[in-house]
């Protein structure tokens, strides 16, 4: 399946982002029925498979629905969305674990529930877009984690180095559903339209506890909060409320008069400031009150760079030197909790018990996950990162040849470094384009910033 949008469906979206674009204050009244639309709803179904995800409650899969007849089973969602019958099912809770220990919970639809959000997104996606400021950088086309990364080094280099370093508790589940519709209705007036996502929201969760019984919570419709995390409608849902803390920074003139930028990536953000940092962290409290979410006290900090540092997005901010001179500049480094994890995931795929595999399955296996990370970190001062992850993998996957072959001890001798890189086609991460390529950054004199003095502490 291509998951080239359709031409059709491309003049469609670019229509709708014109009209938004054009008119900040046009409002849409006829967009059900393009929810429903042939092309729309088959290139939805084609966006869901291609994500893949496991079943929702109904345990049906994609498989279920290509061997019952994709066409038919297409035909039919077409009429419940006409008719207006259609009603989403319970959404089924999974919890994957956090680095802290803790468990994130994660909401999977039916399959059916997310092709009928996604072709929502679809449609309302590109009216949004028009909306969302640019220091929004999640789920945007043409805009990533990285490029948030970017504005964040950008902004410290151009002296906002008094940092609200911030996290919100839960943010997903706390979003309230009442300012959020008035959000999506500032916008839509198709009342079809706002009762379909009305009803994803306050659609009943499912788990199954750990004698496998099956329970239903109407958590979300009783208290009038929460927005499902795993749903193809929630990314776009989460930025449309987060816009209104962005939009209401400016608008209340905290940007300019504490000359204090913020960069957003989903629930995670950063307040970089001119001034005092202490002042931007009790309005944004105070924001965050009226929106009625919830500011996590204990992972949220004031920081001054330099000498602190505080990390975001997977990357730790602050004072470096220059390996040639040893002068100090502000830069950016994989942090040292992303280097642990990705070494734990290489401990956890050489264990000694999984040695099933040939040694060239074993080494492309593990080369997915480097390429991966690697993919991701590759902005800023990331050979020391490179070089001790390639270190220990070269490490476990000796370990796993000795384990495998039940041997006492594998030589380095017989298994060196160019063995794995060679023989077996282990990825070297050290001559990665990443590295190779040096970005050129500029050097920065370290004078200690207005509002930082009271803040200081020895780097980390």
């Amino acid at each position: 399946m291509s998951l080239t949008t359709p031409l059709s469906v491309q003049k469609l979206q670019a229509t709708l982002h014109a009209k938004a674009k054009d008119s900040p204050t046009q409002r849409f009244h006829a967009l059900y029925d393009k929810v429903y639309r042939k092309d729309v709803l088959a290139h939805a179904y084609t966006r869901c498979r291609a994500n893949k995800g496991a079943a929702g409650v109904d345990n049906q899969t994609f498989e279920d629905i290509e061997e019952y007849g994709l066409e038919q089973w297409l035909e039919e969602l077409t009429q419940e969305l006409k008719n207006q019958t259609y009603k989403p099912q319970a959404v089924r809770r999974v919890y994957i674990p956090k680095p802290d220990g803790k468990q994130r919970p994660l909401g999977i639809p039916t399959i059916r529930d997310r092709v009928v959000q996604m072709s929502a997104v679809l449609v309302l996606g590109p009216i949004f877009e028009a909306d969302l400021p640019p220091e929004q950088y999640a789920y945007r086309e043409n805009r990533s984690a990285l490029d948030a990364v970017e504005a964040v080094h950008k902004l410290l280099i151009q002296g906002y180095r008094a940092v609200v370093d911030a996290d919100l508790s839960g943010y997903f589940d706390s979003v309230p559903h009442a300012e959020l519709m008035k959000s999506v209705a500032r916008r839509v007036v198709d009342g079809a339209m706002l009762h379909l996502i009305k009803m994803w929201l306050e659609a009943p969760v499912e788990e199954t506890d750990d004698e496998g019984k099956q329970h239903r919570s109407t958590r979300n419709r009783d208290e009038g909060r929460g927005t499902p995390q795993g749903s193809p409608i929630s990314p776009l849902l989460s930025n449309l409320y987060m816009r209104r803390f962005v939009m209401g920074w400016r608008k209340l003139g905290h940007q300019a008069r504490l000359g204090a930028h913020i960069v957003n990536y989903a629930d995670d953000f950063v307040i970089c400031c001119r001034g005092n940092a202490e002042t931007a962290m009790q309005a944004m409290r105070g924001m965050m009150e009226k929106l009625k979410l919830t500011v996590n006290e204990t992972k949220t900090h004031q920081r001054c760079v330099p000498p602190e540092s505080f990390d975001f997005l997977g990357y730790t901010f602050g004072q470096m030197y220059w390996k040639k001179n040893g002068r100090p500049y502000i830069g950016k480094q994989p942090s040292l909790k992303r280097v642990a994890r990705i070494r734990e995931a290489i401990s956890a795929m050489t264990d000694r018990r999984k040695v099933q595999q040939e040694p060239e399955e074993k080494a492309a296996e593990l080369n997915r996950v480097l390429r991966g990370w690697a993919g991701y970190f590759q902005l800023g001062a990331v050979s020391k990162a490179y070089r001790a992850i390639e270190a220990h993998t070269c490490h476990r996957m000796r370990q796993w040849l000795r384990s495998k072959y039940k041997q006492r001890q594998i030589s380095y001798k017989s298994h060196s470094d160019a063995y794995l890189h060679t023989k077996l086609g282990l990825l070297n991460m050290t001559s990665l384009p990443a590295v190779i390529r040096v970005r050129k950054q500029k050097e920065y004199h370290l004078t200690p910033r207005a509002g930082c003095e009271k803040f200081a502490r020895p780097v980390r």
